[in-house]
């Protein structure tokens, strides 16, 4: 079987579909009269008649319409002839089942014509029921189940006993009231808080039908808030004690008493485990951290929350009382201002001077000749603005914003530290080299002659012959000192790279002072 898209299976959309055409005869153009068929089905299977032909719905229907089970069709009857097509549409929509019933056939005409008879589907049954459950619903029906509470905490202990007794018939039971009180206190809660956020969020609500019913509502959720807290723990340590009298044997002792034959052992039982885990959630931490809430937990906040929802709606109502004044009231008068205008542009003046749409300057902007275009011209006469990228897009005015931080990357600078102070190391063994001997009588290395040209230049800057004759110069690095001293003729000193000539120049090399760069 091939996935879908969102990681189903192909054939869950079809299932879906299937089952989501079982609501169509409440959205059809005759869905009342589908609704009185159905509620005569449903009126016939609370006296344990299943089969009904075209004939007997008409009987049904009219037998509870006339009790009042059934609220009439402003007395309209629906005679068989018309229910016959009804039946076969529910039957193409899968709502009702058809099988021949030949026991009706008096004739041979009637025989060919084949009588049918319809019942429930299950599927239909259970979409009846959805609907006839929303139009039943009381909406204001709504309460927490506090009262609950002490019977879960008496179930459970009974549970813990019959489990380490071995009772197999009173672990079904209990089990199976548990799990109807816990689901049963879940549906409460969420009709409950589900109809708070209506009344909260509501703007029909008024100051009157609510201060009528806001000491109950606040003495209602806090009593269930403190029930909550003080069973809580009870529960969840009678959940423990439930659990060590063995989980398995008492999922496995009530699927054997689970009188659901159509279902396997081991399915009963992967259902009793699911219910069990549910049940466990509800008032014990799915894992050890602090972190983690159960659902009473969870409960008991929204409850908190709820209350505080009531009384800032309180706060709200009673404001609203005190000035006499609210949005809606406001809102509401402003329509009416609006539709009593008489012409176009007066609702057009009434607009612009209620909303301020008659002043341009909505980005807070100003014109850098105030005097050319004043603040108050209007938004059709006003030349347009040009303003930041980020203004237009965010709604946020430019800023410098933060400088940026100080990007430092110390093993860069370690690196080339080190890089240096090697360098600086080949340097003063090179000068120490060079001072060892005369610079003229001997070939000098690489390293040799690039101190020896640093030294020539820091000697050279005193080297200027500006008139006359000039006197030997000095120059220091490294730690040694190159004396330049003058001679007759010329001299040559032989390097690695090449032969240095100088002119009336002889240079001595010797160790000396440590300064460096020092020329005299």
């Amino acid at each position: 079987m091939t996935d879908s898209a969102d990681g189903l299976p192909s054939a869950v959309p079809a299932l879906w579909d299937e089952r989501l055409r079982l609501f169509s005869f409440a959205t059809a153009e005759k869905r009342a009269d589908y609704l009185r068929v159905l509620r005569a089905f449903d009126s016939a299977r609370a006296a344990y008649v299943v089969l009904l032909h075209a004939d007997d719905v008409a009987e049904w229907i009219s037998r509870a319409e006339a009790g009042g089970r059934i609220e009439a069709a402003a007395g309209v009857p629906l005679p068989a002839a018309e229910i016959g097509p009804l039946l076969e549409q529910l039957h193409r929509w899968g709502v009702l089942e058809r099988s021949y019933d030949g026991t009706r056939a008096a004739t041979l005409a009637e025989y060919r014509n084949r009588h049918y008879v319809y019942q429930f589907a299950q599927a239909g049954f259970q979409a009846y029921r959805a609907v006839a459950g929303v139009l039943a619903a009381r909406m204001e029906d709504a309460s927490l189940s506090r009262l609950v509470l002490p019977e879960l905490l008496a179930d459970l202990r009974t549970l813990a006993a019959a489990n380490r007794d071995g009772d197999a018939e009173r672990v079904y039971t209990t089990l199976r009231r548990l799990d109807a009180a816990l689901t049963d206190m879940a549906a409460r809660a969420a009709h409950f808080y589900l109809s708070l956020g209506d009344l909260v969020r509501t703007t029909e609500i008024t100051p009157e039908s609510f201060l009528a019913h806001k000491d109950a509502l606040l003495a209602h959720m806090r009593e269930f808030s403190l029930d909550l807290a003080r069973f809580a723990p009870r529960l969840a340590a009678a959940i423990g004690e439930v659990e060590e009298t063995g989980v398995e044997q008492l999922i496995g002792r009530a699927a054997g008493c689970d009188e659901r034959v159509l279902l396997s052992f081991d399915e009963r039982e992967a259902d009793w485990r699911s219910r069990w885990d549910g049940l466990r959630t509800w008032f014990v931490a799915a894992g050890t951290e602090s972190s983690e809430t159960c659902e009473a937990d969870r409960l008991r906040e929204a409850t908190m929350s709820a209350i505080a929802a009531v009384l800032s709606l309180l706060r709200r109502v009673t404001e609203t009382r005190r000035g006499g004044v609210s949005r809606e009231s406001a809102l509401r008068h402003l329509a009416e201002w609006f539709v009593a205008t008489p012409t176009a542009s007066g609702a057009h003046a009434l607009y612009d001077a209620v909303f301020g749409l008659g002043r341009p300057r909505h980005l807070s902007l100003e014109h850098p000749d105030a005097e050319l275009i004043p603040t108050s011209r209007s938004w059709w006469d006003a030349p347009p603005l040009e303003i930041s990228r980020t203004l237009a897009e965010t709604g946020r005015a430019p800023t410098a914003g933060a400088p940026a931080r100080i990007a430092r990357n110390d093993a860069g600078i370690r690196r080339l530290r080190e890089a240096q102070l090697l360098a600086q190391r080949d340097r003063a063994a090179a000068a120490a080299s060079l001072s060892k001997g005369n610079v003229h009588e001997r070939v000098l290395d690489q390293r040799e002659t690039e101190v020896l040209l640093r030294l020539l230049d820091a000697a050279s800057t005193a080297w200027v012959p500006v008139s006359g004759k000039v006197d030997g110069t000095t120059g220091s690095d490294n730690g040694v000192t190159l004396t330049v001293r003058p001679c007759d003729g010329s001299t040559v000193i032989r390097t690695a790279v090449g032969l240095l000539h100088l002119n009336n120049r002889r240079l001595e090399v010797r160790a000396g002072s440590a300064r460096r760069g020092v020329a005299r």
